[in-house]
């Protein structure tokens, strides 16, 4: 039996809506991004297989027959992806143009170098009457180096998987990006199925990204309006030993699978990343030989099913080009029984398309939560008969003899952030209203079996626009435009730096001492301070609050997930047959659950709330409680005193602390938060007697 342990399961109603088309041919996301074609500069997120591409074409479309524009240059982060712009008959669907482009100008077709001949052909078509080139980023940046900003003047560019755009001045196509902003010639279309880097960089300087008008279509959205696709499983499993001795315990040869092998460099990797491909082929079964056609390997199970098995990490680059065009044979890409399960190690993620594909393992922490994103994504495609979907992360256990303890523990705590982050992700929107302001139901909101009560903080959802309008007691409300476009809009990527920050997740996790307020407050307003300096006092709190609120409520719903399904194996939760119980029920219980136990929900008992807990309880189910002590004690070896800006944070607090009780913090007090500005306050007066502030 194949184990799983999901961190997260979730439920959806397949209700078909996001994949019927207008009378246009446009899909609800299409549809819904189309309605924003006039604005000069638009963002748009949108989960992968909710028709981007597409998208863009009928935006695009409109900017070149009815808003003025020249000209349209398509730009992709790499060359596989340019096929998505391939030519489309959209008018047999309803539309009233096709979209075309010649093939001379679809660059990621053409020979040559990025910096070479590829420069010369964007100067060509941007003398030519022609309306349509599709390039790489690659090529982008070096006509815009070479052509400079003014060439492009009255054109639309629109940028592909654009989280890989950075506001790092070194991110040159970033940087280009902010001139043509700043420039105000040409029209921008971003689009994003992933909205967080990595390396926890903002994506777009705060200034230029006001100047987008948002189009978001969640997760929650695109599943929940699927025709078959009803569960979504992400988890990670940690094994010791060599990883190919543990992979049938997570690899089921009866699911469509890709199987992602660790990097060469990483510590999961045995460094000979041949023979980890042969090693999994022989634990699934008996080698039969390579099917001449397509290449791919034949391996016959010990219950007599010939798997068809797609070898991408092959270094002989014609196995593997053949391997390759098999799986991209658009004859094919409705046969289920093509290949069963496919193992890669750089190739099969970014615009990689495999509608059957049911299981996404990987091995090892990806580099980023983007590349983990992507992963993911490869799975939640809408498939005849296809029903629920994993992602499984195998991780290697920290091991205490292991010179690289160090870095086994860094990439735990990078998968359990990816999860907190994709749990997040995945739930349905939070509107969070303070209570105070409240002005009653709201139409086409569930209040639940009691309904709306006005003496109470009331939990609404609005199961087809995938949305939870939650009151809170106390809460702060954003004033400015921007504060409440970031509530809105940008709580994940808020919460993404959260828990990406490598000390606040140590100690959320492993600190049997810390005070969640120095989490929720401290931790968080620090992160809002840093990536929105331009917010005054108030807003930035109100950003906070709104953040701190969306993470607690997801973990809180978690909670009562995982009792209700009990922390499944095998099946994971709630698989196999039909629900009897209404779709998201348990995510939505848990909400109302929480809301409803506690006397009152106020903002000061949800900063009381660790963000990390019901992780932590994922982590005592899947880890040996060996593993777990050695990381406990590796992370308390690394406390410290508090820092200058540790203490400057918590002394800011207690000033607020004295606004509002007209005392101080007392060090004596009952309550350990009171505590903890006390002792911080305190630091912060030393420290600045020191001179340890600059002046400030």
């Amino acid at each position: 039996m194949t184990k799983t342990v999901p961190s997260v399961s979730v439920s959806y109603a397949r209700n078909g809506s996001s994949t019927k088309s207008n009378e246009l041919g446009m899909r609800p996301m299409q549809e819904r991004a189309f309605e924003r074609r006039g604005e000069q500069y638009l963002l748009i997120k949108s989960p992968p297989a909710s028709g981007k591409s597409r998208a863009l074409m009928f935006i695009a479309l409109d900017k070149l027959h009815n808003q003025s524009l020249k000209q349209a240059i398509i730009v992709v982060p790499e060359k596989s992806i340019g096929s998505s712009f391939a030519d489309e008959p959209l008018s047999d669907f309803g539309f009233w143009a096709d979209w075309h482009v010649e093939p001379k100008w679809n660059l990621c077709n053409a020979p040559g170098s990025d910096n070479g001949g590829k420069v010369k052909s964007v100067g060509a078509f941007l003398a030519s009457d022609d309306r349509v080139l599709v390039c790489t980023h690659a090529t982008f940046r070096f006509a815009v180096d070479q052509l400079g900003i003014e060439a492009f003047d009255d054109r639309l560019i629109a940028v592909d998987e654009f989280h890989h755009v950075s506001a790092n001045p070194d991110n040159r196509l970033g940087s280009q990006l902010g001139q043509f902003i700043a420039r105000d010639k040409v029209h921008i279309v971003a689009m994003t199925g992933s909205y967080f880097r990595g390396d926890a960089e903002a994506v777009l300087a705060p200034t230029d990204e006001s100047r987008f008008d948002t189009v978001t279509y969640t997760y929650y959205e695109q599943l929940n309006g699927y025709e078959y696709l009803k569960q979504l499983d992400i988890g990670y499993f940690f094994y010791s030993g060599s990883y190919a001795d543990s992979i049938l315990e997570v690899l089921d040869p009866n699911e469509k699978t890709i199987v992602h092998i660790p990097n060469v460099n990483s510590r999961e990797s045995t460094k000979d990343k041949i023979r980890e491909v042969e090693h999994i082929i022989e634990e699934l079964g008996d080698w039969q030989g390579t099917d001449p056609e397509t290449g791919f390997q034949l391996v016959k199970t010990s219950s007599g099913k010939v798997l068809r098995i797609a070898d991408l990490v092959d270094d002989d680059a014609s196995k593997r080009d053949r391997v390759s065009a098999a799986l991209k044979d658009s004859a094919q890409k409705n046969n289920r029984d093509h290949v069963d399960i496919i193992i890669a190690l750089g190739m099969a993620k970014e615009g990689f398309d495999w509608i059957w594909c049911e299981h996404a393992l990987t091995v090892g922490y990806r580099s980023s939560l983007t590349e983990i994103v992507q992963i993911i994504g490869r799975s939640t495609r809408d498939a005849p008969g296809k029903t629920r979907a994993r992602f499984t992360n195998l991780i290697a256990e920290p091991d205490a003899s292991e010179q690289a303890v160090t870095e086994a523990v860094n990439d735990t705590l990078k998968a359990i952030a990816a999860s907190l982050l994709m749990e997040q992700v995945l739930a349905p929107r939070f509107e969070f209203k303070p209570k105070a302001t409240a002005i009653g139901p709201v139409e086409g909101y569930d209040y639940g079996e009691d309904g709306y009560d006005p003496n109470k903080c009331n939990v609404g959802i609005n199961e087809e626009s995938g949305q939870f309008q939650i009151e809170i007691k106390g809460l702060a409300e954003p004033k400015s435009e921007e504060a409440s476009r970031i509530c809105t809009e940008d709580l994940n990527e808020v919460i993404a730096s959260f828990v990406q920050d490598k000390s606040t997740i140590e100690r959320g996790l492993f600190d049997e001492e810390m005070i969640p307020e120095e989490l929720t407050q401290v931790s968080m307003g620090k992160i809002i301070k840093d990536r929105y300096p331009e917010l005054d006092e108030h807003d930035q709190e109100a950003v906070r609050q709104h953040a701190i609120a969306a993470l607690n409520m997801t973990q809180q719903a978690k909670q009562a997930l995982l009792e209700t399904v009990g922390g499944n194996e095998g099946e994971g939760a709630g698989g196999g047959g039909e629900s009897s119980t209404k779709p998201n029920t348990a995510l939505i219980a848990g909400v109302r659950k929480f809301a409803m136990d506690v006397t009152e929900l106020d903002i000061d008992l949800i900063d009381r709330i660790n963000p990390f807990s019901e992780a932590y309880a994922i982590l005592a189910k899947t880890m040996s409680e060996d593993s777990l002590k050695q990381i406990a004690s590796i992370i308390s070896a690394k406390r410290t005193t508090l820092s200058p800006d540790e203490a400057k944070e918590l002394a800011i607090r207690a000033v607020k602390f004295k606004r509002e009780r007209g005392r101080p913090p007392s060090n004596t007090s009952q309550d350990a938060w009171e505590r903890r500005m006390a002792e911080g306050a305190a630091a912060f007066m030393r420290y600045r007697e020191e001179g340890r502030y600059d002046g400030s």
